[in-house]
């Protein structure tokens, strides 16, 4: 397969996903909306991965270029069937391309926590393979609050409705985590408004608390990771 990955922030990559990948053979693009690059055809590639960011899906007006992504979105799942996977902003992007809304967090969640899958969830093959409730790394204030019409919720949390969703055969997206390295807290920490974020959520030395909680958690993460990129490969292939 060729892939198109859309990234918000440098160091917010596809992290373990990559290693699977080239295993496997694909290929990854790379464009870094952030920085301005522009969006190549969406014909030329096979599937579209969109990846997490700093920035909230309303703001508009300081980046402008959410307009254009939003569309682009739209177009390649609702008018083209492309094989979709969002993580996080790539979760709340699709919801908001497909007329869902996104808004604050009641509760933001932040730090190694569970999710429980729903019976749709548990019964698909998204998640095939995992526990109906496992651990993985949460760290956003804002979520899905109304779904996109025709969208099914794969997954769920106490403070966060709406963890993972699926919307027609092939567009899969999750709220939480699943692509962490053991660099990942380190370097998304050095983005501000992470920092600041989890500096609220967890207190003074929180940055050092969540690395060491992510590194006990490491293995599992990884072997979740690997466990949805294959299920996703099979959906994928799906017709």
């Amino acid at each position: 397969m060729r892939i198109l990955v859309l990234q918000h922030a440098d160091v917010e990559h596809p992290g373990v996903l990559r290693d699977f990948l080239k295993e496997d053979g694909h290929e990854w693009v790379c464009v870094e909306l952030d920085e301005g690059e522009p969006l190549p055809a969406i014909d030329t590639f096979d599937a579209l991965w969109v990846l997490g960011g700093p920035m909230d899906v309303w703001e508009e007006d300081e980046h402008p270029w959410l307009i254009e992504e939003k569309k682009y979105i739209y177009n390649a799942v609702a008018e083209r069937g492309v094989p979709f996977l969002g993580l996080c902003l790539g979760h709340q992007l699709l919801a908001e391309a497909l007329g869902g809304k996104v808004g604050k967090s009641v509760t933001p969640e932040i730090g190694v926590m569970p999710v429980q899958l729903t019976e749709e969830g548990a019964s698909g093959v998204f998640f095939d393979g995992l526990s109906e409730q496992f651990e993985c790394l949460q760290w956003h204030c804002a979520e899905i609050q109304i779904l996109p019409s025709g969208a099914t919720v794969l997954a769920t949390s106490p403070d966060c409705v709406v963890q993972a969703m699926k919307w027609g055969p092939r567009a899969y997206s999750m709220q939480f985590h699943v692509e962490m390295e053991s660099d990942t807290v380190a370097n998304w920490a050095k983005i501000p408004a992470y920092s600041a974020a989890l500096e609220k959520a967890l207190g003074a030395g929180a940055t050092e608390r969540l690395d060491r909680d992510c590194a006990e958690k490491m293995k599992q993460f990884n072997t979740v990771a690997e466990r949805i990129y294959m299920n996703w490969l099979q959906v994928s292939a799906q017709a």
